[in-house]
């Protein structure tokens, strides 16, 4: 069992990096996709959230330390697949909204995932092109 929070994020990161590998495949998985801060390649990360309107939202459940966040802080353009079609847009980070308040509004089995595991929780919004 972690004894502090960074043996918690090492463990919970090493497990995901085995389950995303797979997760990645399934054509009905959500993924977000960023744009590689170093390399510039794609990088897809399977992920829960909901689309509402316009935007498609999502909690970080390791904050900025989440490569994907440092992955949009470095290019916000992002894409987003949602039930096997994909959606471009303009990923932005809201520290000041109330992740957990916004956990309760996605309702999925990865919320709780998220409220369980997370350590630095992070709204992501996601702004989808017309």
């Amino acid at each position: 069992m972690p004894r502090s929070a960074e043996d918690k994020y090492l463990t919970v990161t090493a497990f995901q990096r085995r389950l995303n590998a797979v997760m990645r495949r399934l054509p009905t998985q959500t993924l977000l996709e960023t744009t590689g801060r170093a390399s510039g390649l794609p990088r897809r990360t399977p992920v829960g959230g909901r689309r509402v309107g316009d935007a498609f939202w999502l909690v970080s459940e390791f904050g900025e330390r989440s490569q994907y966040v440092r992955n949009i802080k470095a290019d916000p353009r992002v894409r987003v697949r949602i039930r096997g079609r994909w959606y471009a847009g303009t990923a932005r980070l809201l520290p000041d909204d109330d992740p957990i308040a916004r956990l309760r509004t996605l309702r999925s089995l990865n919320s709780v995932a998220v409220r369980a595991i997370g350590a630095a929780l992070l709204t992501v919004r996601v702004d989808l092109d017309g």
